[in-house]
């Protein structure tokens, strides 16, 4: 399997590391690509002799049978219709960009098309398959509470106008509470698996997001409540931080290579 990513960070590393290791089969990363030639994406080159491209037509002609998106919103917006569409495959990771529906319909029809196998991962969290099958009975409710250490909320332009000093916080703060729709988009880096978990279940206007800075945690704690026919669901997930970047889970990155193992497997257990 030829492997292309985009994003020049912790999980290109990390996947980069586990294809050294072969943990991925034959596996071979073929090109990162990167809006410029970054210091991070350049150590990446130097260390593990990867091409680093800044085009998608340079990427793409590194003929990669399936690309990791794990850079940004905007590289979805750029990049995932155009590399469908060539019939590659595309595992995105920053599942928020899809909060817009006329560009996740446009992707989702490249996809189609393409021939192309879209895959959206779980990110930091636990529970899809369970939501997914609960919803062909009926579910009535979703509610997910997105709970970090404050360092997680900084940078954030919204977090920045609401004027909290997140080092001087003593005690949990909510920063968002309301429908998932109107609160991804506020936190483009830190609540992908809200969108996540919107677009398996119920949608985006009708699964309820809470985002909470709590200076008690160490972990990136989250909390999923699901109400349907078949039952309740209550999942609580607590992520060790990346280690270079308190805003992404460590397994949502290992996500990144569960999705590539299953990219082009024909056996599947569970998502």
């Amino acid at each position: 399997m030829r492997v292309g990513i985009i994003g020049g960070g912790t999980i290109a590393r990390l996947v980069l590391e586990h294809v050294r290791a072969g943990d991925l089969g034959g596996a071979r990363v073929v090109a990162i690509l990167t809006r410029s030639a970054s210091a991070r994406g350049l150590r990446l080159v130097q260390e593990f002799g990867v091409p680093l491209v800044t085009g998608l037509d340079a990427l793409v002609d590194q003929r990669p049978d399936v690309v990791v998106e794990a850079a940004s919103h905007e590289a979805v917006r750029d990049h995932a219709e155009a590399l469908l569409r060539k019939g590659i495959a595309v595992i995105v990771l920053s599942a928020g960009a899809l909060c817009d529906d006329a560009l996740r319909d446009k992707i989702e029809r490249a996809a189609r098309e393409g021939g192309a196998l879209l895959y959206v991962p779980s990110g930091g969290i636990a529970g899809l398959d369970a939501l997914k099958a609960a919803c062909i009975a009926g579910v009535d409710e979703v509610t997910i509470a997105v709970t970090k250490p404050p360092a997680a909320w900084k940078d954030i332009p919204y977090v920045g106008e609401m004027k909290i000093d997140l080092d001087r916080i003593t005690a949990p703060c909510t920063l968002y509470e309301g429908l998932a729709r109107q609160g991804v988009p506020l936190f483009p880096a830190n609540v992908n698996i809200a969108a996540v978990l919107s677009m398996a279940g119920i949608g985006f206007d009708r699964t309820r997001l809470r985002v909470v800075a709590d200076p008690a945690l160490t972990h990136n704690t989250h909390f999923i409540e699901i109400r349907g026919k078949t039952g309740n669901i209550s999942i609580k997930v607590e992520n060790v931080p990346a280690p270079d970047n308190p805003k992404t889970a460590w397994l949502a990155c290992y996500s990144a290579l569960a999705a590539l193992k299953l990219a082009k497997s024909p056996v599947r257990y569970g998502t």
